[in-house]
Order: C-alpha cells, then structure tokens, then sequence
C-alpha cells in the first residue's frame, strides 16, 4: 500500500508508485536456510525522480 502522506527527498513530488523485483537472482535469501528460494523486495520510489522511499520484504515467513 501506498502511503498517501510520502514527499520525495529530492524533488518534492508528491507521485509514489510501486515495483518488486522478483527474479531468481534478485531474491533476498536468508542466510541459514540453503534450500529457501528467499522474497521479493518491494520498492516504493518516486514516479518523477526514481527516488526509493522505501524497500520491504514481500514474503517474511520465507525467514
């Protein structure tokens, strides 16, 4: 969920959109599980500047 208070640091846009990165390779992996195929990070940046706001794990009971 959007948070509908974000202002961007460095452009002052009040426009946030969101975006995951969920390919095999950009997984967050959990450091004592081998076999864990780990979560997606969600990204939360700003749509005139691409500053990230904020990066969240999208599965935490991967952990």
């Amino acid at each position: 969920m959007i948070q509908d208070n974000l202002v961007c640091k460095a452009c002052g846009s009040t426009t946030f959109v969101q975006g995951d990165m969920s390919n095999g390779y950009a997984n967050l992996m959990p450091l004592d599980k081998k076999f864990s195929f780990g979560s997606p990070l969600l990204f939360t940046f700003c749509k005139k500047c691409g500053e990230v706001a904020s990066i969240k794990v999208k599965n935490t009971d991967k952990f």
